[in-house]
């Protein structure tokens, strides 16, 4: 599955007011595992940055004026994240001034690209009713390192979203894919008679050990767990109960 994670910064808050997009990035994962490859644009817009996006992201007009515009990129993004997943923080507002870049360079609009579109902040939402679901809010939530987060970029907030999305969505995957993969291991033996499947020495049981980096990181996604269930987390219960009897 290959998906890409997308993120804009703005002139403003509303593209039909003419506000315009002035950075894009976006950063390809492909079956959960982000592959390297990115493409970011700064981009004049063509006019004056409302003072409060500026506070937002930091960048004034004088600072991108001589930089493409967005006709001059918007050829390389489709290209790059044409029949992929999109998945963006509040995919509505990217959205909409995506599709109304679009409609400027008179291109179909960004349900053409795209093969279905993940708003993180909407599923963010349904995980955790009522809470701060911002980007900042998700990576602490989570533990994710955002310190050098002082203002919004779009080639780093598509990044920490990566990690943030790969971190919501983690769980399930693995164990429907081992179920797939015993079932098919186990089809030869339909049909061949009573416990033809089974013919044969019991092969070895091969134990593969978590490296030190994969135990720092289950032990992280455990205290985000125990964080998150004000301290009702299971795993970590259990752990400390198996070191007791131990003792």
């Amino acid at each position: 599955m290959r998906q890409i994670i997308i993120d804009t910064e703005t002139t403003g808050l509303d593209p039909k007011q003419g506000h315009r997009i002035i950075e894009l990035a976006a950063l390809e994962v492909v079956d959960r595992r982000p592959t390297g490859r990115t493409v970011h644009y700064r981009i004049d817009p063509e006019r004056e940055i409302d003072a409060g996006a500026t506070e937002v992201h930091g960048m004034t007009w004088e600072d991108l004026k001589g930089k493409p515009r967005f006709n001059d990129i918007v050829a390389e993004f489709v290209d790059f994240a044409r029949g992929a997943d999109w998945v963006i923080h509040n995919a509505p507002f990217d959205i909409g001034f995506l599709d109304a870049e679009m409609r400027l360079a008179a291109l179909p609009g960004c349900a053409e690209v795209c093969a279905k579109v993940t708003d993180t902040l909407a599923l963010a939402r349904e995980m955790f009713p009522g809470k701060r679901n911002s980007l900042d809010a998700l990576c602490e939530r989570f533990g994710i390192d955002n310190a050098h987060r002082s203002v919004h970029g779009a080639l780093l907030d598509a990044q920490l979203l990566a990690d943030v999305y790969l971190a919501m969505t983690r769980g399930q995957e693995t164990l429907t894919i081992d179920m797939a993969a015993a079932a098919g291991a186990a089809a030869p033996g339909v049909g061949q008679g009573q416990g033809a499947g089974c013919a044969g020495p019991r092969p070895a049981v091969r134990v593969v050990a978590p490296t030190p980096l994969e135990l720092a990181a289950h032990e992280e996604y455990l205290a985000a767990l125990d964080r998150e269930s004000k301290g009702q987390c299971a795993w970590l219960a259990l752990g400390l109960a198996a070191e007791r009897a131990a003792a």
